[in-house]
């Protein structure tokens, strides 16, 4: 398992940078991926989206379907992509700190 440090923090990372427990999400994980995406700044809408995100897993251990996370926010596919530029799975799942989602987020 690969570790970064970043901020002064210590992260353990999967085969596919996603940080290895959601206990383990803080603001310095936060900051660290914004900068390995490329976000200039994280918005009411990008901290919406995290929250959504957040808020499913803790209810069913699993991040939920696109469908799903436009529903819930109102916000359209495109959107999200437009906020999160490597998708709702990678980008923003990852900034959450979830898992790397199996299906298709």
């Amino acid at each position: 398992m690969a570790q970064i440090e970043y901020k002064g923090k210590v992260f353990n990372l999967d085969e596919d940078g996603f940080i290895d427990s959601f206990d383990n999400w803080c603001p310095e994980w936060v900051e660290y991926v914004k900068e390995s995406e490329g976000i200039q700044e994280l918005t009411e809408e990008h901290w919406k989206i995290i929250h959504v995100l957040q808020d499913y897993y803790r209810k069913h251990g699993i991040a939920p379907m696109v469908r799903i996370l436009t529903k819930v926010t109102g916000y359209k596919l495109k959107y999200i992509y437009e906020l999160f530029p490597s998708g709702p799975g990678k980008g923003a799942c990852k900034m959450a700190g979830l898992p790397k989602p199996t299906g298709c987020v």
